[in-house]
């Protein structure tokens, strides 16, 4: 099977092209390395440096024609869209149309979007299911929404086959030390760098955190499953921003130095989304509990800083 990922450079992209060439693929990239990592790229890989908005994307998936398409490649920082909300919807949406456009041309046979459960906003509910209303709070969760309704029209006129994949807040290895979907990143960067931890609002607000090797799983259920269906990939178990904290102080050893500062604009105090859907649809179910995925993220932060400094004492 042929396959592009585009963002497939990044932190969920890169383990993504990983498990897709364990399994014998044939995987194309495209990413702008905005903010994914060449080192982060699998060599039996093609990779094209290109945006995804660009004439360029869409003559390679015309020339590639790939079986599938997994668009990841997007911008995710909640507080830079509320900053810069043209920016964001060029890059989500008409970024996205021009993945749609392409694939349509080159009849892919199944469009696999990365969704988000910023869709939502901040509705008060202590678990979210695919059907509840949808009432973005940033420009992010906004333009994210939209690119789901074009894909979801592409079908309606077009038939495009696709699968809509809401993810919770992902974590993992590799992850940019950046923006709220980060956090877990942020506050190993932290560690790493022996600061306190800076926490945005009271750290009572929950997010549904899902270890990026089961948000993997889900995409490659995709590929079979889920056809013309939106599914949320999650947990559905909600962690405080606090309790976090003190996972990732047993985890290190020593308690984590913190600090409040006031909520950002955009940001949801909670959310925890039912994955019942994807387990009937997908015929998934996530491995990690957050402690076992916690664990693995803070070796493989540990592992990363070492050869960093063995790299320096060999210069």
């Amino acid at each position: 099977m042929k396959v592009i990922v585009s963002g497939g450079a990044g932190f969920i992209g890169s383990h993504l092209v990983d498990a897709l060439i364990s399994k014998g693929m044939e995987v194309h990239i495209l990413d702008n390395l905005v903010s994914g990592q060449k080192e982060y790229v699998n060599p039996q890989a093609h990779m094209y440096v290109v945006d995804i908005g660009s004439e360029e994307a869409r003559k390679i998936i015309m020339e590639v024609r790939p079986d599938a398409v997994f668009h990841l490649a997007a911008q995710a920082d909640v507080g830079k869209s509320v900053l810069y909300p043209r920016y964001d919807a060029d890059i989500n949406i008409i970024g996205t149309i021009n993945m749609l456009e392409a694939c349509h041309k080159a009849k892919v046979k199944k469009f696999i979007f990365a969704s988000t459960s910023a869709v939502y906003g901040n509705l008060n509910r202590e678990l979210l299911s695919e059907d509840e209303v949808t009432i973005p709070a940033s420009y992010y969760g906004l333009s994210k929404l939209t690119a789901e309704s074009y894909i979801r029209l592409f079908y309606e006129l077009y038939r495009q086959p696709y699968t809509i994949l809401r993810y919770a807040n992902v974590y993992g290895p590799r992850q940019m030390a950046k923006g709220e979907g980060g956090v877990v990143a942020v506050f190993f960067d932290r560690i790493k760098k022996g600061g306190s931890i800076n926490v945005h609002g009271d750290g009572k607000q929950t997010r549904d955190f899902i270890y990026v090797k089961d948000i993997v799983s889900a995409n490659l259920a995709a590929l079979t499953y889920g056809n013309q269906e939106t599914i949320q990939i999650s947990t559905s178990q909600k962690t405080s921003i606090n309790e976090i904290l003190s996972l990732i102080s047993d985890i290190h050893g020593i308690s984590v130095a913190r600090g409040f500062t006031a909520a950002r604009e955009g940001d949801i105090k909670h959310s925890c989304l039912c994955n019942k859907k994807a387990q009937h649809h997908l015929n998934w179910k996530p491995i990690y509990n957050i402690e076992d995925g916690l664990k693995e993220t803070y070796a493989f932060n540990i592992k990363a800083e070492s050869n960093v400094n063995e790299a320096k004492s060999n210069d």
